[in-house]
C-alpha cells in the first residue's frame, strides 16, 4: 500500500514537472515565432504581444507552484536570505568557475574539436532577428524560468530530504537534466551544459535561496 502510494505520488510529480516544462517551452516557442515575421511588423507585434501574455501567465503559474511547494514542505528552509559580503564573494567564485568552463568550451570549438551547439546557433539566429527582445528574454526571463523549473520545482519534487546523499544527487541530476534540455545527445557538449547546470544547482543548494542561482544564471547569459 505504501509502495503504491509512493509510486503514484512520484508519477504525478513527474507529469507535473513535464507539464511546467511544456508551459515554458510553449511560451518560448511563440516568442521565437514572432521573430520569423520580421518582414511583417504588424503581424510580428501581434505575435510578440501574444507571446508576452503567455510568458507572463507561465511565469506566474510556475512561480506560484514553487511558492506552494515551499509552503507545504521545506525541510531545507529555502527562502529569502539577506546577502552578506561573504555570500556575494562565494557567488562570484562560482561565476568565475562557470566562466572558466565556457572559455575552455570556446577553446575546444576554436580548435574544431567541438562544433557550436545547435541550441546556441538558434539563440544567435534569434538575436539577429530581434536583438533587444531576445537579449531580454535570454538574459532575464529564461534564467528565472529555468531556475524555478530545474532547481526549485525539480529538487523539491524529487530530492526534498535534507541529507548529504539527497543533496549531492539533487545537484548532479538537476544539472544533468538541465544539460539534456539544451543538448539531447549524450556527448561532450551535453557534459559542458551539465557542468554549468551543476554549478547553478550547487548555488541553489548552497545558498538555500533561488535568487542566487537566478542571479548567477543571468550573469552567465548576459555578460557574454
Amino acid at each position: 500500500m505504501i509502495t503504491t502510494r509512493y509510486l503514484t505520488t512520484k508519477s504525478l510529480q513527474i507529469l507535473k514537472f513535464v507539464g511546467f516544462l511544456a508551459v515554458y517551452i510553449i511560451a518560448e516557442s511563440v516568442f521565437e515565432i514572432s521573430g520569423t515575421y520580421i518582414k511583417d511588423p504588424l503581424r510580428a507585434r501581434h505575435v510578440l504581444g501574444l507571446a508576452l501574455v503567455l510568458i507572463a501567465g507561465a511565469l506566474a503559474l510556475i512561480g506560484w507552484r514553487y511558492g506552494k511547494q515551499l509552503a507545504a514542505n521545506n525541510p531545507r528552509n529555502f527562502g529569502k536570505t539577506r546577502p552578506t559580503m561573504k555570500q556575494i564573494a562565494q557567488l562570484l567564485w562560482i561565476f568565475i568557475l562557470m566562466t572558466a568552463i565556457q572559455i575552455f568550451w570556446q577553446w575546444l570549438i576554436s580548435k574544431h574539436l567541438l562544433t557550436i551547439p545547435s541550441n546556441q546557433q538558434a539563440v544567435n539566429a534569434a538575436e539577429m532577428r530581434m536583438p533587444m527582445w531576445n537579449i531580454f528574454f535570454g538574459g532575464i526571463l529564461a534564467p528565472i524560468f529555468e531556475e524555478l523549473i530545474f532547481r526549485g520545482i525539480f529538487m523539491n519534487y524529487f530530492f526534498n530530504k535534507d541529507n548529504r546523499l539527497s543533496n549531492i544527487l539533487a545537484v548532479v541530476i538537476s544539472g544533468s537534466i538541465f544539460g539534456f534540455a539544451h543538448e539531447m545527445s549524450f556527448d561532450f557538449t551535453w557534459i559542458m551544459y551539465s557542468l554549468l547546470g551543476c554549478c547553478l544547482s550547487f548555488a541553489y543548494m548552497h545558498f538555500r535561496d533561488i535568487r542566487y542561482s537566478i542571479a548567477l544564471h543571468m550573469m552567465n547569459n548576459l555578460i557574454p
